[in-house]
């Protein structure tokens, strides 16, 4: 190895320091499926950090039918879907994925974050433009990065920004904006009219992010241009399996020619092993629930609607969420790991969100909800996370109730 490297490596103590506390939140290994409770160190454990947010993944429809791919198709493809690795039942979730959002066709990446990676490394030129929210998605970062293009950023859902942003950009240049539907930490939902409207105005490009829209928002789950009635003005419509749909993978749906052309040029997709047979089918499943099973959605917003209104209560800050994901700020690193220590020794797992994945001062427990979740473990979870938030942190408490 390297000196300088080894040097870099061995001066990473953030880790270290936070196991020497007891307070490490990552990589925490569970025993058993994704649901409402799952097995932490032989224990029971209110999952509330979970992406599931239609508590799918163990639907027995689901389980079956990627047991079924597996035994037709076998473990894995061998290749990617420029070569060797295209099943039918690859071509058939695409048709059904651009039916289901409202667009000619789709293409299916092995990870929502290939998707992305795809997308936006290989959509615009060396003198074009790739104009990024600032709270968008790592995926879509990183994207821009292996982009030729410049990349801007703009100020949080903020249109006025946008549109300076844009305003200033060469009248003949590609320009592209991409965008988080709900953003995954806010839990806010994007000002799609806006934005859509001032796209259309300086001549740009949208990619709406919908990893965690679909199965949340929209009709049926569609998403967030479906959500806003603005599917025909949302040129790309990318999303994830590893959420509502209950499996693993990727999309980005748009016009016939755009698709046509990222499958030959997007290098996520062209380098990379296809999605599994059984990724496919479980998708494939998830699509047939939510389509014909709205009340999976109901219970979504009604665990939602219940959860927020009871944390409010408890004196918790949760920004300016409009879903099911309700970011608790705590804006302190530290206090942020030991809330999360604290509650999972209580029964209760939720996700801490620290720098550099925010500033120090939007440090957050991400909890979010699930539509198998009942209103009792909602109770119970807020109960023991309001205890702890008193504990913890009564400055803030004192803070809140003073406003």
């Amino acid at each position: 190895m390297g000196k300088k490297l080894k040097k870099r490596v061995a001066e990473f103590r953030d880790p270290d320091e936070a196991r020497a506390k007891g307070v490490y939140p990552f990589f925490r290994p569970i025993e058993s499926g994704q649901d409402t409770e799952v097995i932490i160190n032989g224990k029971p454990v209110l999952m509330f950090g979970s992406n599931s947010y239609l508590g799918l993944t163990s639907h027995p429809y689901i389980i079956e039918a990627s047991q079924r791919a597996v035994q037709k198709y076998g473990t894995g493809c061998a290749g990617s879907r420029f070569l060797n690795g295209t099943l039918d039942i690859h071509e058939e979730l695409e048709a059904r994925l651009a039916k289901f959002v409202g667009k000619q066709d789709a293409i299916l990446y092995s990870t929502g974050y290939q998707a992305n990676l795809g997308a936006l490394s290989c959509l615009t030129g060396r003198n074009d433009y790739l104009i990024l929210d600032e709270s968008d998605h790592a995926s879509i970062i990183d994207g821009s990065r292996l982009s030729f293009s410049k990349v801007i950023k703009y100020a949080h859902n903020d249109m006025n920004d946008l549109r300076k942003k844009l305003s200033m950009l060469p009248a003949d240049a590609d320009k592209l904006i991409a965008t988080d539907g709900i953003f995954s930490m806010e839990g806010d939902i994007v000002n799609l009219p806006e934005l859509n409207a001032i796209a259309a105005e300086y001549d740009a490009t949208v990619l709406v992010d919908d990893a965690h829209s679909l199965g949340v928002i929209g009709e049926k789950g569609a998403g967030t241009a479906s959500y806003f009635g603005l599917t025909d003005s949302t040129d790309l419509i990318m999303g994830t399996f590893s959420k509502s749909l209950a499996s693993l993978g990727g999309f980005i749906a748009g016009d016939a020619d755009v698709i046509d052309y990222m499958k030959h040029r997007a290098r996520s997709l062209m380098f990379s092993a296809s999605m599994t047979p059984a990724s496919v089918g479980s998708t494939l499943a998830a699509l047939d629930i939510i389509e014909s099973e709205p009340y999976h959605m109901e219970r979504l917003w009604a665990n939602t609607r219940y959860a927020k209104e009871l944390l409010l209560v408890n004196g918790f800050d949760l920004g300016r969420t409009e879903s099911p994901i309700l970011p608790l700020y705590i804006r302190d690193n530290e206090k942020t790991f030991i809330m999360t220590k604290r509650l999972q020794d209580d029964g209760i797992f939720v996700n801490p969100v620290v720098s550099p994945g925010v500033r120090p001062e939007q440090s957050l427990i991400r909890f979010s909800l699930m539509a198998t979740h009942t209103f009792s473990q909602i109770e119970e979870a807020v109960d023991k996370m309001a205890r702890v938030y008193r504990e913890v942190c009564p400055e803030a408490i004192r803070e809140r109730q003073q406003l």
